[in-house]
């Protein structure tokens, strides 16, 4: 594995959403996974190294993800934010699968007011590692299915896929 800091390391997974981009640090801690076409998503640069090797564990949870035999992902996360960003995409974990909540209940399980739904509802869409990280289990107050970075489509896939649709 190449270990110098600076450089990216990348490799591309198949998946039922697309081929899904995954980005790592020099220690393999994943740092972005972005589907085709995802507002804010990465692309592959010039400079990048494809390196499957360290991303062999996400793949396996991935596929297990995809056939529903996994419900919850056991990988090392380390995606750049802002601390606010950081918090409020570390309560994403705590939403179960199989289940949804809204922006104010994020909002309000990191302490933050009620004001801050609409910056809560920002992080959320620049969230770097959809699907592991679920940004797709978040919904409006009223039950609708909104904004999702991969696309509305993908994201009523995944519901589906978990049995929250």
């Amino acid at each position: 594995m190449n270990t110098d800091p600076e450089t990216i390391r990348f490799d591309t997974i198949a998946s039922p959403l697309g081929e899904l981009l995954l980005t790592c640090d020099a220690t393999g801690a994943l740092t972005s996974l972005s589907v085709p076409g995802q507002k804010g998503g990465r692309t592959v640069r010039e400079g990048w190294v494809r390196e499957p090797a360290p991303f062999a564990e996400a793949a396996r949870q991935l596929d297990a993800y995809f056939a529903g035999r996994l419900k919850e992902f056991h990988l090392e996360l380390r995606p750049e934010g802002t601390a606010f960003r950081r918090r409020v995409w570390d309560a994403l974990d705590d939403v179960p699968y199989g289940a949804t909540t809204t922006y104010g209940a994020v909002a309000a399980r990191i302490g933050a007011s009620r004001a801050a739904v609409r910056a809560v509802g920002g992080a959320v869409g620049a969230n770097p590692l959809l699907i592991v990280r679920p940004c797709h289990r978040v919904i409006g107050s009223d039950g609708a299915l909104t904004g999702y970075a991969g696309g509305l489509e993908r994201k009523v896939t995944l519901l589906t896929l978990e049995g929250s649709l």
